[in-house]
């Protein structure tokens, strides 16, 4: 196991992790829903799940058929720093963003977040290559570690410039922590392959053909096939726990902008918790017995949060909810990696962002709609656990999961 590429993946989570702080879920959902939008009649809350919907879906149906062309043409590390580059680039321009433009605001939303979703495709698919197997749970943990860790000092440098107003200050200093934090992977990660036999259309062509094979292939393979559907599912729930958290804070329990800084925080230090604290049991105990654990708790906090009243309440559920929110991503990538055959680890991590990216459309758009028609967004939380339970049902039926351990 080469170290330098571990420590080096590891650390382009730690640099992605300032945007999805930052940028997805605590500072910039606020600012965009209040002072570019204004959500005094949930509006805020429907460009925001509009502009998250659409950058997934693009993400969605581009992704299998991107890493079909980064496996046939070895574009990988290019692909990736293609879209690190348009997330850094869109995140620098919010800080030219006036209230009322809206548009513009969507625009700029999108553009950042397929950036930094899209990447994410070819970043998770180095995985199977530079970790063996019987340490690919634990690696997967760490990454999701070492971002939290990145999550909270971007957080802890956002405090004070969102305590002086001056947030054009936090969106230049979240697309350079990104920028600087992510150099080490493009550095030291495995190269790209050089095919020069191979024309950009020749690439193009054959990367499309693969993404439909690869398609097939997987919808062949039962397990997987039950797999992916059931990710489908809950992560749909969790990533409209992760859109929607800050906007709920502030808009149902009334946090102010420190208080909402000061909870993602401590949020993300029991996530770095939770995540490193069952990083060997993902490979000793299996990923599925993670990710079911992670599921039932995290099906509890959200009915759990329907009934809650006051802040301090809240902290305790959020809390709650951060231990499993490490687990469930490092164990459900964990898990995937083990139908992946060798060598085809762009193209099954493209189908597997396919699904990711998927479930992020339908729950934002749900939620965002569901508190404009009740002007409530209570309602819209307990939709969240129905995605939770469907998933967690839908895992327990699928063979496999089991101790990476026993693989050797």
């Amino acid at each position: 196991m080469n170290r330098k590429q571990i420590i080096s993946w590891c650390l382009f989570d730690f640099a992605n992790s300032s945007y999805s702080a930052v940028i997805a879920a605590v500072i910039f959902p606020v600012y965009y829903a209040n002072v570019i939008v204004g959500n005094s009649t949930g509006a805020g809350d429907l460009w925001w799940g509009r502009a998250i919907s659409l950058s997934m879906f693009f993400v969605a149906l581009s992704s299998p058929f991107l890493g079909g062309i980064a496996d046939y043409a070895g574009l990988r590390k290019r692909l990736l720093g293609l879209y690190t580059f348009l997330c850094v680039a869109s995140v620098t321009v919010f800080s030219s963003l006036a209230p009322g433009e809206v548009l513009i605001g969507f625009i700029l939303i999108t553009l950042a977040n397929i950036g930094m979703e899209g990447g994410l495709v070819f970043y998770n698919s180095f995985l199977p290559q530079i970790a063996p197997v019987d340490h690919q749970g634990r690696v997967s943990s760490w990454g999701f570690g070492v971002g939290y860790s990145g999550s909270i000092l971007s957080l802890l440098i956002a405090l004070p410039l969102a305590r002086a107003g001056r947030f054009e200050l936090i969106w230049l200093m979240t697309a350079a922590f990104f920028a600087v934090f992510s150099l080490p992977a493009f550095l030291f990660l495995p190269g790209d392959r050089d095919l020069k036999d191979r024309s950009a259309l020749q690439a193009g062509i054959a990367g499309f053909k693969n993404a439909w094979t690869t398609l097939a292939e997987i919808w062949q393979r039962r397990e997987a096939r039950k797999f992916l559907i059931a990710y489908l599912i809950y992560e749909d729930g969790v990533n409209t726990v992760i859109i929607f958290s800050s906007l709920l804070a502030a808009v149902t329990f009334g946090f102010g902008q420190g208080e909402l800084i000061g909870l993602y925080l401590v949020v993300q230090c029991t996530a770095l918790a939770g995540a490193f604290l069952l990083s060997k049991p993902t490979d000793t105990w299996g990923p599925k017995k993670i990710v079911t654990l992670s599921l039932f708790l995290w099906a509890i906090v959200a009915v759990t949060a329907y009934f809650v009243q006051t802040k301090g309440q809240f902290w305790a559920v959020a809390c709650t909810a951060g231990l499993g929110l490490g687990s469930v991503q490092a164990g459900t990538r964990a898990f995937y990696t083990q139908f992946v055959p060798r060598g085809k680890e762009a193209e099954y991590f493209g189908v597997y962002s396919l699904v990711g990216k998927s479930s992020a459309i339908l729950g934002p758009l749900v939620f965002g709609e569901v508190s404009r028609a009740f002007n409530s967004q209570r309602p819209a939380i307990l939709s969240v656990a129905v995605f939770f339970i469907i998933g967690l049902i839908l895992l327990s039926r699928v063979q496999g999961g089991g101790p990476n351990v026993k693989r050797r």
